[in-house]
């Protein structure tokens, strides 16, 4: 089984920045790639950003330039850390982990809240 376990949600004021953290149960190498998504009430689930063992980081045009996604080996954690946060920002946040194609990993999801 894996396990994923988000944390670092909260509630900030606008501008303001917070980091999340992904741990893994297991290696974050035996994973083709991790990222992170995220829900708004009403909204469909979108990614915010995917940093793959192999290939290109990507981010959501939205956080590009705000948001950076990072892995921390020793830790089998991957982070996001969001700065310059807009209330638009709020929603709750997923961790993702893809092992061969078709073995799709999701964490419990963590909140954040962004006041304007």
């Amino acid at each position: 089984q894996v396990q994923l376990v988000e944390s670092g949600g909260g509630l900030v004021q606008a501008g303001g920045s917070l980091r999340l953290s992904c741990a893994a149960s297991e290696s974050i190498f035996n994973f083709n790639t991790m990222g992170w998504y995220r829900q708004a009430p009403g909204k469909q689930r979108e990614l915010v950003a995917r940093i793959p063992s192999l290939g290109t980081i990507t981010y959501s045009d939205s956080v590009k330039g705000r948001f950076t996604i990072s892995r921390e080996n020793a830790k089998n954690t991957v982070t996001l850390q969001m700065n310059s946060l807009k209330p638009e920002d709020t929603a709750v946040y997923y961790c993702n982990a893809v092992k061969y194609s078709y073995d799709n990993y999701w964490g419990q999801g963590t909140q954040v809240t962004v006041s304007s």
